[in-house]
């Protein structure tokens, strides 16, 4: 009897415990990981450029600010964030068209699927126009977005390395 009581004791005592805690969605990674987006990259989308400016990390996030323009006008702004949360890593992304419109109600989440030294993958956890958003640094000079599209396809854009002070 007291066997069985001690037995329900402990087993309650590690629900409390675990539901008590968070658990990443993701694999487990730190915001630093993530330290070698930092910087102005550049390139071309179609006829237009794309230019992403990554803030370097503190305070457990780094976010961008995007923008998109051609034609001697901007057509888009984006801003990005990836924060540090429960041991993994959480994006957020929103796209303005000019005047601050917001394209979409609300910013979509994504979690932490992939991380390695140079590279980094996100997966959708909310609705957007993104199945899955990834970036890899494969040398010093290049950036790459990896987009993954709702039908399964990925539409990989190369930036490269730019000052923002010409």
């Amino acid at each position: 009897m007291k066997l069985n009581k001690l037995l329900s004791t402990l087993s309650f005592s590690v629900l409390a415990t675990l539901a008590g805690s968070s658990f990443a969605a993701g694999p487990a990674a730190t915001i630093d990981q993530v330290g070698w987006m930092t910087g102005n990259w550049a390139g071309q989308l179609g006829p237009n450029q794309l230019e992403e400016n990554w803030i370097s990390t503190e305070g457990k996030s780094i976010a961008a600010m995007v923008r998109m323009t051609g034609g001697d006008a901007t057509s888009m702004f984006e801003m990005i964030t990836i924060e540090e949360v429960d041991g993994s890593l959480v994006l957020h992304i929103q796209q303005w068209d000019p005047g601050f419109a917001p394209r979409t109600e609300s910013p979509q989440k994504m979690e932490l699927s992939e991380i390695t030294s140079n590279s980094v993958k996100f997966v959708a956890v909310s609705e957007g126009g993104m199945a899955s958003l990834g970036y890899s640094h494969p040398d010093a000079e290049s950036f790459i977005i990896h987009v993954g599209r709702p039908d399964g396809g990925t539409l990989d854009i190369p930036l490269m390395a730019r000052s923002i002070w010409k």
